[in-house]
């Protein structure tokens, strides 16, 4: 008879957060004053396009979460929104142009002009 603890029941899933991104999270975490936080990206339903991304700050793992950490920041995704999500990559643009987090996703196979929803 086999059996697993918590840990190994922890999945791990398919997105990526680049440097960038990660020390953009630290930076904010600090300014919280917080570190029991987490990086939560989500699918829902919403958009012009049919699907939007949620990124928020989380203290919570829900049944089903995949975890993975980055050099200190925790990244959940949850079970429903892990197919969608898998191969993307979040990364934060400072530019005169951009600012804020980006997404690159594969999965998406069209997206709207202000670039918030895909399908």
């Amino acid at each position: 008879m086999t059996t697993t603890t918590a840990a190994e029941e922890t999945r791990a899933h398919g997105v990526e957060l680049t440097d960038v991104a990660a020390t953009k999270v630290r930076s904010l975490l600090e300014q919280e004053g917080r570190d029991d936080l987490r990086l939560r990206i989500a699918v829902q339903p919403g958009g012009c396009s049919g699907l939007i991304y949620q990124l928020y700050f989380d203290e919570r793992e829900l049944d089903g979460d995949a975890v993975r950490d980055f050099e200190g920041v925790g990244v959940v995704v949850d079970k429903m929104s892990a197919p969608y999500l898998d191969g993307a990559t979040i990364d934060f643009a400072d530019t005169i142009e951009k600012q804020g987090f980006t997404i690159d996703n594969p999965n998406a196979g069209s997206s709207c002009a202000c670039g918030d929803s895909f399908s």
